[in-house]
């Protein structure tokens, strides 16, 4: 005998999250089947606690926290603030989800609460959004890189990030070491060649 589970309606989902939440939550809102809250950072932490504990939300899981620059969003167009980090939770008791979304105050240092006191999980996801976005976390006990090497000069992540990056490094056999220096790669744009010739590389 096995058992079936059945998937809560993102309908049902939403008003769980609406009512849980209440003024909490700036915009709720369902698109494509999924549901989405947006909160201000001064209600992240409270709001993300809420989500976990009350009844019919029971977001005992974070799947996934990110972080985003909104810079170039719209074509750039978009007036908002800059950064955001965006948390997946699952219920497993309930068999829903929900995408918290949180943005940071302040373009020029982006700081929202960390959720590790909720769920240990957000440590490495929180460790990445700040490595690779710039975002702090407060309250997170271990805030330091964890993929770019501890050299590492910016966040490539920022939209505004050079592709080729700051620095370069190499190993110098004179020095015995692994040595920084400048990026000596020039930028330049490639623009792939058309072909216009009916019988290029002998197709017909």
């Amino acid at each position: 005998m096995t058992n079936t589970v059945v998937s809560t309606a993102p309908e049902t989902t939403l008003a769980a999250v609406a009512a849980a939440l209440g003024d909490k939550a700036k915009n709720i809102s369902l698109a494509l089947g999924e549901v989405t809250v947006i909160v201000t950072a001064a209600n992240y932490l409270e709001a993300a606690r809420i989500l976990k504990d009350a009844p019919g939300c029971q977001f005992e899981q974070l799947m996934d926290v990110c972080g985003v620059d909104y810079s170039e969003y719209k074509m750039g167009d978009y007036d908002g603030l800059r950064y955001a980090v965006t948390s997946h939770l699952l219920s497993v008791s309930l068999n829903q989800r929900v995408r918290l979304r949180v943005f940071a105050p302040d373009d020029d240092l982006p700081v929202v609460d960390s959720l590790t006191g909720l769920w240990g999980s957000a440590n490495w996801f929180e460790r990445e959004a700040f490595d690779l976005y710039g975002i702090v976390f407060e309250g997170h006990a271990d805030l330091r890189r964890i993929l770019t090497d501890y050299g590492f000069i910016g966040h490539p992540f920022r939209k505004d990030f050079p592709v080729s990056g700051h620095v370069e490094m190499r190993y110098d056999p004179e020095r015995g070491r692994v040595i920084y220096q400048p990026v000596s790669i020039e930028p330049r744009e490639i623009t792939p060649r058309i072909i216009r010739e009916d019988k290029y590389g002998g197709l017909q």
